[in-house]
Parts: structure tokens; sequence; C-alpha cells
């Protein structure tokens, strides 16, 4: 009995913060739509957001480019004597899938933990109460700056990772593969189309919309001290990993559906 019990407060748990989430959503979106607007604020996450993160999914795409052309090249070596189609491989995997999965998930580590973090923080030491005392909305002091910031900057990040990841295919393949820069920007993009294009920047915009909000809200339910802000922290970045590669999955099936990519 005691177990079923444990398990029905799980489902009845689960079903709680779910709610909650959505909550936060509605009021997420309400307050960003309300003046006066966080301008200051808005500007600094969009800045923290975008600008500090560019080295890191620079150099990050850049590498899996680089792995991708070596990997394709090799195997298409092995069934056609001879490197194929390594631009046209590497552009679609970045522009389609790879390129706004492995940019949300260094916003994830970079950027969404520190919301976590500092949220979660603030909720412990009683500043988020304080915020209420003086008249303020925490929703939109807090919140939806850094929503704001992620959604818009996670699909010009994903651009960034785009060029880069092509770039390092095409490095490697003059290198490794003696394939000449033309014939690779070449198959890059001849086959390539605006809606496969589209289709990575709809995922990022969604991504980093998803990834902000999960994050603020895991520190605006933080509670219990020190260990509370690392619990919440962690648990914001497990839960935005497992909720992209899921909507990865869905979004790819919607997008398709709708003739986009």
């Amino acid at each position: 009995m005691r177990r079923h019990y444990g398990v029905r407060e799980k489902i009845v748990q689960g079903i709680t913060e779910i709610g909650s989430f959505c909550i936060l959503l509605a009021r997420a979106f309400i307050w960003g739509l309300s003046f006066p607007i966080e301008a200051d604020n808005i500007i600094y996450h969009l800045y923290n957001v975008g600008f500090n993160s560019f080295p890191i999914i620079f150099l990050t795409s850049f590498s899996l480019g680089m792995v991708l052309a070596l990997q394709s090249g090799i195997t298409s070596k092995i069934v056609f004597n001879e490197p194929l189609y390594v631009g046209t491989i590497v552009g679609f995997s970045l522009l389609k899938e790879l390129a706004p999965l492995i940019t949300s998930v260094v916003i994830i580590g970079r950027v969404g933990a520190s919301f976590a973090a500092e949220i979660g923080t603030m909720k412990v030491t009683e500043q988020i109460d304080a915020l209420y005392t003086l008249g303020s909305n925490p929703i939109k002091y807090l919140v939806v700056p850094r929503v704001i910031g992620c959604t818009l900057m996670v699909p010009l990040l994903t651009i960034v990772s785009n060029v880069a990841g092509i770039l390092g295919g095409m490095f490697i393949s003059y290198i490794n593969l003696d394939i000449p820069a033309n014939i690779y920007i070449s198959d890059t993009f001849d086959f390539l189309r605006v809606r496969d294009f589209l289709h990575g920047l709809i995922k990022a915009l969604i991504f980093g919309f998803l990834v902000a909000n999960i994050c603020c809200y895991k520190g605006l339910r933080c509670e219990g001290g020190a260990e509370g802000v690392g619990k919440a922290t962690t648990s914001a970045v497990v839960t935005s990993l497992v909720v992209i590669l899921l909507a990865d999955y869905f979004l790819t099936r919607i997008l398709v559906m709708l003739k986009i990519g």
C-alpha cells in the first residue's frame, strides 16, 4: 500500500508541477506584453546570452563540423571509394538538427544554470518576497527579461553555429579529404532550401523559450538554503535537456507535416 501511495503522490506532484509551469508561462507571456518594459534588464540579458556565448558556440560548432566532415568523408570513401557530398551531409545535419540542439545544450549549461542559481538564491534569501513588498512584480522583473534574451538570441546563435560548423567541415575537407573549397561549398548549398534553414531556426526559437522558462521556474520553486539552490540548478539543467530532446522529435514531426524542412 505504501508503494502505491508513493507512486500516486509522485503522479499528483508531477501534474502539479506541470500546472504551475504552465501558469508561469502564461504570466511571463502576459507581463512580457505589458508596459513599461524593463529595457535595461532585457538589453543586459541579450548581451549575456548572445555576445558572451559567441566564443563557446563558435568553437563547439566548428569542432562538430570537423567531426561530421571527417566521419562522412571516411564513410563515403568506404562505400563509393571517394568522399562524395560531404558538404551536403554537413549542411543538412547542422541546419536542420545539430545546430539548434548543440546551441541549446550550450545555453543550458552556460546561461540556464545561472538563471536557476541566481533566482534560487534570491528565493532562499527572501529577496523575491522583498520585491513583492516593494510593489515590484518578480515575474516581470526577473523572468521576462531572461525569457526574451534566450528566445531572441538562441536563433541568432544557431546561425553562428551553422556558419561555424560549415567552416569546420570545409577546413577538414580541404586538409584531410582533398576536397577543394569551391566543391565543398557547391555541395553544401546546391541541395539546401530556405525551408531547411527555417526548420532549424523555428526549433531554436522554441528551444530558447523553453529553456529560459524552465530554468527560471526551477529557481522560483527553490527552497532549503544553499543545498536547495544546488538541487534546483541541477534539476533545471536535467529537465531542460530532457524537454528539448523530446520537443525536438515532436517539432520535427510538426514541421515535416507543415512542409517546413
